[in-house]
């Protein structure tokens, strides 16, 4: 018998983490599957979970730790087939828009 090949074009949402106090954002992905709103939740979690337990220098992590994760809100942005493509979009929204939040680092919060 033989084995079948692992998918690759699993569906992933590409998506917008916005601070409603600052207007600040994060433009991240996700793989997805069929429950869309599950992985978002998950994914939403670890970002709050890293933030107050790893003490990360990254900006989501230190704007995160000052102004609580109730401030957030996740929206999707698009939703694409394979792991690729959907990198490629993230990065290409980061080059074009390109978010406070997604900063390895910042000076102030």
């Amino acid at each position: 018998m033989m084995k079948r090949k692992a998918r690759s074009d699993r569906k992933h949402a590409v998506y917008m983490l916005a601070n409603t106090n600052t207007g600040e954002y994060y433009i991240g992905i996700t793989v997805c599957g069929q429950q869309l709103k599950k992985a978002l939740k998950v994914r939403l979690q670890k970002h709050i979970r890293r933030a107050l337990t790893e003490g990360k220098d990254w900006a989501l992590c230190q704007n995160i730790r000052a102004h609580g994760a109730d401030a957030f809100e996740m929206e999707v942005i698009g939703l694409v087939r394979g792991r690729k493509d959907a990198h490629a979009m993230e990065r290409g929204l980061i080059a074009e828009l390109c978010p406070a939040l997604n900063q390895i680092g910042r000076a102030h919060v």
